[in-house]
């Protein structure tokens, strides 16, 4: 049979013939199971850039592009299709195809079999990571690890610290990367335990029992709004860090506006008694400016809370029911306060001296929230700019 010398393949024999020179059919092959001359073939599959030969064949990684979605895209490129048109045709996203167009010549030089063999060239040759490559900038994020900074922390300090250095500058991604990415060694595993969690993974919380039964209670409904604000310090936020079995337990007490935090030793038990007088032991010590109200949870702890007003002249209000994030800051200040004290623990271990240094630790350490400035910073200047 005479092979037929159309200048253009019909639409349905055009994507055949494509489809063939995707898996790597040489044109006189196609030519002759199609029945078509091979410079027909060949004027069909120029979009692609070629023929895929063996050496272009190649099965990519699990969510990235194969060789024939590569080759839908110029197809659809070549019927004047929106990239999300073509997009959502292959069941991909639109900005995974946008990103594969544009990086590859765009819509009108964009050519399966070249891009198909970039992405192999890429893959075969993995960029090692900033931390790997700089041993200088792996052992200052590792101090800093295990200081327990975050990386988030981290990544700030060195920009503000090396600003004529940018070799030195990493993203707190790059670094969450080389703890949880298996294989890379670029910091050692162990580190992740200086994470705030210790895990790579989160996982949700359960919800807190409600507490009933504590008399006369004053709800953060009825707080003034200057607590809110953050304008005003001596405003805090408290809760119980609970060991064990539920038979130890630590107190934490925040300011709202600088982020200081103090924790509350109690030896003998988180009675309401015992944790008011630890209240009071630690805030009369403090200006008065600075003693102004305390948020706390549901909790029986603070049964004895109009006493401890009486005594302190603190007023006290309580969260709604199941509603941390009335309590933001105490929240994350307890997250921080489990690398010092990890659950499942004896917290009756921590001596005062322990807890006053877990403390400073928190205390000094520069907070985004700030301005980068540390807690303790921060009260210094607020003790100082506050009648």
């Amino acid at each position: 049979m005479a092979k037929r010398r159309w200048k253009y393949l019909p639409a349905e024999m055009r994507s055949e013939v494509i489809a063939m020179a995707a898996r790597g059919e040489p044109a006189v092959v196609i030519s002759m199971n199609v029945g078509v001359v091979r410079a027909v073939v060949e004027r069909a599959i120029k979009p692609l850039g070629g023929i895929m030969v063996p050496a272009a064949v190649w099965s990519p990684p699990p969510g990235q592009l194969t060789a024939e979605e590569r080759v839908e895209i110029r197809l659809g490129l070549d019927r004047g299709w929106a990239l999300n048109r073509i997009a959502k045709d292959l069941g991909r996203p639109g900005s995974t195809v946008s990103r594969e167009v544009n990086k590859n010549g765009g819509r009108a030089g964009y050519r399966p079999v070249a891009a198909h063999q970039a992405a192999r060239a890429n893959q075969a040759r993995p960029k090692p990571s900033k931390l790997a490559a700089d041993s200088v900038l792996g052992a200052l994020v590792t101090e800093k690890l295990e200081q327990w900074w975050s990386p988030e922390q981290i990544a700030r300090w060195l920009r503000r610290s090396f600003p004529d250095r940018p070799e030195l500058w990493v993203s707190h991604e790059t670094i969450y990367q080389t703890l949880y990415v298996q294989g890379r060694g670029e910091l050692r595993r162990e580190l992740t335990a200086c994470l705030r969690t210790g895990r790579a993974v989160r996982k949700a919380r359960g919800q807190v029992a409600v507490v009933r039964g504590i008399p006369n209670k004053v709800m953060i409904a009825d707080r003034p709004a200057e607590v809110d604000d953050r304008t005003v310090p001596g405003h805090w936020e408290g809760d119980l860090i609970i060991g064990q079995n539920g038979k130890s337990a630590v107190g934490t007490l925040v300011e709202r506006t600088s982020r200081f935090v103090m924790f509350l030793h109690l030896p003998h038990g988180h009675t309401a008694e015992a944790v008011r007088l630890a209240m009071v032991d630690a805030l009369m010590g403090l200006p008065a400016r600075l003693r102004r109200s305390v948020t706390w949870d549901q909790g029986r702890e603070l049964a004895q809370h109009e006493r401890f007003t009486i005594d302190t002249g603190i007023a006290v209000y309580f969260c709604d029911p199941h509603s941390p994030w009335q309590r933001g800051t105490n929240e994350n200040t307890n997250g921080l306060a489990r690398q010092y004290m990890p659950k499942s623990t004896d917290l009756s271990v921590h001596t005062p001296a322990d807890l006053e240094r877990f403390a400073h630790s928190l205390n000094t350490r520069p907070r985004k929230t700030l301005g980068d400035m540390t807690p303790l910073e921060k009260l210094t200047e607020l003790i100082a700019s506050t009648p």
